[in-house]
């Protein structure tokens, strides 16, 4: 038979984590004369009792594994350190907040088994805060139309990946990877499962306006040159403008000479246009650095504390 990895990252998760395990494995019990199935969670350091819980079902649950950080290495990092260490058939990447629903799991199996090597869930629909969701799918057309590659709209990461996809995928060392672009690049016949998300039911969501913020502009980096090449466009065009404006002003002032007035307050306004025009595109320029700053410096994605039910696989393949 077959097995497959399910991967779930988690923080602070206490009031889901029993959910999402037992509606993983309801799905896999379903299934379970085809496929065999490890239930990976990667914990961010959590500081309520998501690890606690996560001990217990892992004493019960022998394919339950468990990876538990040394600190919080933030949302990229951790959830693709996570995906790493599966080596199941096929890997399945869902949150733990229950907004990527279990019951998808025979769906993405099915068009995994007709020949997609890749298999992403995008949510056509959602029940989430009307105003995020609008800004959410504002960014992801932006981001589709400034982008040199191909990339998939309300695809969060949500999805199953053929061993072959993670083979190509564990090659690339990038210390702080944008993973949906990745999949959209690399993942060759790509299978799409449409479904509506689900509102969260039980705690708060961990992304904050910096994280979204940075792993928007990490989309924005990977994958589009456009913003840097904007800075010098726009700089043509307002210089352009600018020389138009003063030729006017010019030949009005020789025309109307002891009429015309400019006064301060035209170059004021210009002066703090000019200022944050300046200032945008110094910001943009710092974002690509930073990302190549990030790059250089080959850190690891995380480092672990501990591992729970690892050895298992290891025992098994020694008495094979």
């Amino acid at each position: 038979m077959k097995k497959i990895s399910v991967c779930t990252p988690c923080l602070n998760e206490e009031e889901n984590i029993m959910e999402i395990y037992s509606q993983v494995k309801h799905q896999f019990d379903l299934l379970s004369d085809r496929y065999t199935y490890e239930h990976i969670f990667i914990d961010n350091a959590s500081s309520d009792k998501t690890v606690e819980i996560l001990r217990e079902i892992a004493s019960k649950d022998k394919n339950v594994k468990i990876i538990v950080n040394a600190m919080n290495f933030g949302p990229v990092r951790s959830p693709i350190y996570g995906i790493k260490q599966c080596y199941g058939d096929a890997v399945i990447f869902m949150v733990a907040d229950l907004q990527d629903p279990p019951e998808l799991i025979p769906e993405f199996l099915a068009q995994w088994e007709a020949g997609h090597n890749v298999v992403v869930g995008i949510k056509n629909q959602s029940k989430e805060n009307p105003l995020m969701y609008a800004l959410r799918k504002l960014f992801y057309k932006t981001l589709r139309k400034m982008s040199e590659t191909r990339h998939i709209t309300n695809f969060t990461g949500f999805g199953l990946y053929d061993k072959s996809f993670m083979d190509v995928f564990r090659q690339n060392d990038d210390p702080y990877p944008y993973f949906r672009g990745f999949v959209a690049e690399f993942g060759g016949d790509i299978g799409k499962v449409l479904y509506t998300q689900p509102k969260r039911e039980h705690g708060h969501t961990k992304n904050t306006f910096y994280t979204l913020y940075d792993q928007a502009m990490l989309g924005f980096v990977n994958h589009s040159k456009l913003p840097l090449r904007l800075a010098s466009f726009i700089g043509f065009i307002v210089a352009f403008l600018s020389l138009i404006v003063a030729i006017v002003y010019l030949v009005y002032k020789l025309i109307y000479w002891d009429n015309f007035i400019v006064g301060t307050a035209p170059l004021v306004i210009g002066l703090f246009f000019f200022s944050s025009v300046q200032l945008i595109f110094i910001g943009i320029i710092g974002e690509y650095i930073g990302a190549i700053h990030t790059q250089v410096r080959k850190r690891p994605l995380v480092i672990e504390k501990e591992r729970i039910n690892f050895d298992i696989d290891e025992k098994e393949s020694e008495n094979k």
